[in-house]
């Protein structure tokens, strides 16, 4: 996996941003999680989700990693229907490589 296989070309700068971002963490395996995911819904998130989604993105690796992977509990900040429907994308196996 090389990295995104959307195309950005359709999205408006804020989500081409988030985008970015996604797919650029700093440890691979947060590449995958939060960037599959916005390859998939990032074009339909609502403005409350691209505001949830910006707060996300703006935690630690190790710390959404933890969350995701239940090693630590979820603050109650991050507690949005955004990161279940994250966590959900992943534990449905819909993030998997190719």
């Amino acid at each position: 996996m090389s990295g995104t296989q959307r195309s950005s070309a359709d999205l408006d700068p804020r989500r081409r941003r988030l985008l970015y971002r996604a797919w650029h963490r700093g440890m691979r395996e947060m590449d995958l999680i939060m960037g599959k995911f916005a390859d998939a819904e990032v074009g339909g998130f609502s403005e409350a989700e691209l505001d949830a989604f910006e707060t996300l993105i703006d935690a630690q690796d190790h710390d959404i990693f933890s969350w995701v992977s239940e090693t630590n509990p979820l603050p109650a900040e991050y507690d949005t229907p955004l990161f279940a429907r994250m966590k959900a994308f992943h534990d449905e196996g819909r993030g998997l490589p190719e």
